[in-house]
């Protein structure tokens, strides 16, 4: 038996195990008539006579991965629909950019803590990189402001009535969020399952505010009804989704849209377009695909313009 069938053999006995031994039973034994035949009892309490849709440890086996994905796509596109968002801005961006009071704390912290332990290698690395956030801290009131625009521009012949859709966590997307909820507009939140908890911003509207398991559904939902990609500053996921919007413009996978990286100089540290251009990696003609802006203002006019050419 290979590796895999392996795997898939003790994951499916796991669950057979667990389904086994679950307490909860398809009917309380205290709601049966006290008359039922003992067999009868122990046929209608067992776990297997539980209702499909009622049963938990079903539902999260592995051969219904099938079904968990459309559930994960389907609540959050019910409500969607129910609440009528048809059209989106969708903001990426670190979680670790944090607003400037709150970074200017953290790097009182991290130069407490290497004061009081001035030897301590990591603490000095604490510091450098405190100062780095701080210097970046900026771009948190430069996604604030951009949701505060989308939050507060009406549609019009261009542009109909846009959202602010975020991945629902801190930094950058706490800060997109809290502009539009100042606005009081929607603010859509998609947050997913992760080993450490990510609670949502507090900026999301609470009727629109979501949690994922699958991260394809997620990102397909946050692509979805967007009318532009703006991207902030960011580290992994942020560069995963970037790529990964780029890559679907570039192959025709997506309905074009206009996609901004704020902030030119981190993005072209992060990535050498050139070099890829030189190496025939991508074409010249996929450097077009994206913009370069470092205001809210520059930001909004970029996804105007953009509208403006293709009505």
């Amino acid at each position: 038996m290979n590796p895999e069938h392996l795997m898939l053999k003790k994951r499916r006995s796991a669950t057979s195990a667990a389904s086994n031994a679950r307490a909860t039973s398809s009917v309380e034994p205290c709601t049966l008539p006290p008359g039922l035949p003992a067999r009868v009892r122990r046929l209608v309490t067992s776990p297997t006579y539980l209702q499909a849709d009622e049963d938990a440890a079903f539902l999260q086996s592995p051969e219904m991965c099938g079904v968990r994905l459309q559930l994960d796509y389907w609540k959050t596109e019910q409500r969607l629909q129910q609440q009528a968002i048809e059209h989106t801005v969708v903001v990426y961006g670190s979680t670790r950019i944090a607003a400037p009071a709150v970074a200017r704390r953290r790097l009182a912290e991290a130069r407490a803590a290497a004061s009081a332990e001035p030897d301590d290698t990591d603490h000095a690395r604490a510091v450098k990189i405190a100062e780095r956030l701080l210097a970046r801290s900026h771009y948190y009131d430069v996604a604030r402001e951009l949701g505060e625009l989308v939050g507060s521009t009406a549609g019009s012949s261009v542009l109909p009535r846009l959202a602010i859709i975020t991945g629902g966590g801190p930094g950058i997307m706490e800060a997109a969020n809290r502009g539009a909820f100042e606005q009081h507009a929607p603010s859509i939140g998609l947050n997913i399952s992760l080993p450490r908890e990510q609670y949502p911003n507090p900026y999301v509207t609470p009727d629109l505010c979501f949690r994922f398991h699958y991260f394809a559904i997620r990102k397909l939902h946050l692509l979805e009804r967007a009318k532009a990609g703006v991207f902030f500053p960011g580290g992994y996921g942020t560069c995963d989704e970037l790529f990964e919007v780029l890559t679907l413009l570039q192959t025709g996978k997506i309905r074009p849209l206009p996609v901004v990286l704020v902030g030119e100089a981190y993005w072209r540290s992060v990535v050498d377009f050139d070099f890829l251009v030189d190496e025939g990696m991508i074409s010249e003609a996929d450097t077009k695909l994206f913009v370069f802006c470092e205001t809210a203002a520059d930001i909004w006019a970029a996804i105007v313009r953009w509208h403006e050419a293709v009505t």
